[in-house]
């Protein structure tokens, strides 16, 4: 069984039967369902932001959204999440990013 962790491996499906097949093979990994269950419980705690997205970019984020079941705003968030870790797990320890 494969280990999904992060969402950009998990592909849009075409009908249920397909997602059922998928998940039969795959299994999300601990830490990307643990992030999904940490994020919600940030969201007291979260500051509103404006931000300005082309409406045919917003329209796929909100199909590839809907596709997880996921809310679209939770995925964005997600997804930065995962490359601000991926960044800083990059980045050499003496250059620690500036809060």
């Amino acid at each position: 069984m494969n280990a999904v962790a992060n969402w950009e491996e998990v592909p849009l499906f075409d009908s249920e039967e397909a997602e059922a097949a998928f998940w039969a093979d795959n299994r999300m990994e601990l830490r990307l369902m643990e992030s999904a269950v940490a994020s919600s419980a940030e969201s007291s705690e979260s500051v509103t932001i404006s931000l300005r997205i082309d409406p045919r970019m917003l329209a796929r984020i909100k199909r590839l959204a809907r596709s997880r079941y996921l809310n679209y705003q939770s995925m964005i968030k997600q997804w930065l999440s995962e490359r601000m870790e991926r960044e800083l797990q990059e980045r050499p320890m003496s250059r620690g990013l500036v809060e």
